[in-house]
């Protein structure tokens, strides 16, 4: 039971990070060396997937430019010797692994851009993936993981992460029964509610699997919170119909939509980096003994 189709909604406009993002998609933002986007994609691809939908919009060119051949440059480093570089480029979007970009009309959220793939997905079922919530999975990617509950379980499942209390409003929330190692039974979900009202703090994050049934349910989902099609509304009604899973993965989860998490993840990632985390670890050191000497 391998999930073969991934679904990256990518038309927001990345307003919290203006005016970098005006004229370049917020998922080309680079962690390190590569983009948000490219993190994304290769977790899909850990876990199986040979297609890619991305839900564009107007101003995302930048992200079929970085999954598209650039034989020129490629023939520059090819030239210049540097063959570990020509590999990596190469490597971005690997054989047998193919790309579909389908425009969003309208910001009308994420149920909606969900929606928008029903074209390229079909009657299989599939997974989502928001490349801002970027998650760093201890032994194997989030992704990965999840399929093997999926495999398992044979129904959709989400990922969920615990957050402090007070801030339930800013996810969606969901009220489970346990039944296994990390895995749940959704009984409820709520999208963003006031910490007195919500069911849990087991908040829904960036990764979903679901099935082809959930179009159907979105085509008559009515706008909620935001004046937006909330994904989580029709997540909600599909529970009247079949088992839905909550699943508390392993790993670090950097919501780079924000400016605070995307810098961390960029600190995180750089302590980790094969060509210098060395040094950089030394540079923080001694930045912050400078900071604690003027204090």
């Amino acid at each position: 039971m391998r999930i073969r189709k991934a679904v990256f909604p990518v038309a927001g406009l990345g307003t919290r990070f203006l005016p970098a993002t005006k004229a370049s998609a917020k998922e080309m933002l680079p962690i390190v060396d590569k983009p948000l986007i490219q993190y994304a994609v290769n977790e899909a691809i850990s876990a199986g997937a040979e297609e890619l939908v991305f839900i564009t919009s107007n101003n995302k060119n930048s992200i079929l430019d970085h999954f598209d051949r650039s034989y020129e440059l490629e023939h520059t480093l090819e030239q210049k010797g540097k063959t570990d570089t020509l590999r990596e480029l190469r490597e971005v979007l690997p054989i047998g692994v193919s790309c579909m970009y389908i425009r969003q009309p309208e910001a009308m959220g994420l149920g909606h851009a969900v929606l928008c793939a029903q074209p390229a997905v079909g009657d299989e079922d599939f997974s989502v993936i928001l490349a801002d919530d970027l998650i760093d999975g201890k032994l194997r990617p989030c992704l990965a993981q999840m399929q093997r509950v999926y495999a398992e379980y044979g129904t959709a499942v989400i990922a969920v992460q615990r957050v402090p209390p007070e801030e339930t409003y800013k996810y969606g929330i969901v009220d489970v029964e346990p039944i296994g190692n990390g895995v749940s039974e959704i009984k409820g979900i709520v999208e963003k509610p006031k910490p007195e009202e919500a069911p849990s703090n087991l908040a829904v994050v960036g990764r979903y699997i679901l099935p082809p049934r959930i179009f159907k349910i979105l085509g008559s989902t009515g706008r909620g919170a935001g004046g937006e099609i909330q994904l989580t509304d029709a997540i909600a009604k599909m529970l009247e119909e079949q088992t839905v899973l909550a699943f508390e993965f392993e790993g670090t989860r950097f919501d780079c939509g924000s400016k605070l998490g995307y810098l961390q993840a960029n600190v995180e990632f750089g302590l980790k980096h094969p060509e210098f985390a060395d040094e950089f670890k030394s540079y923080l050191s001694d930045l912050t003994n400078t900071w604690d000497a003027k204090k």
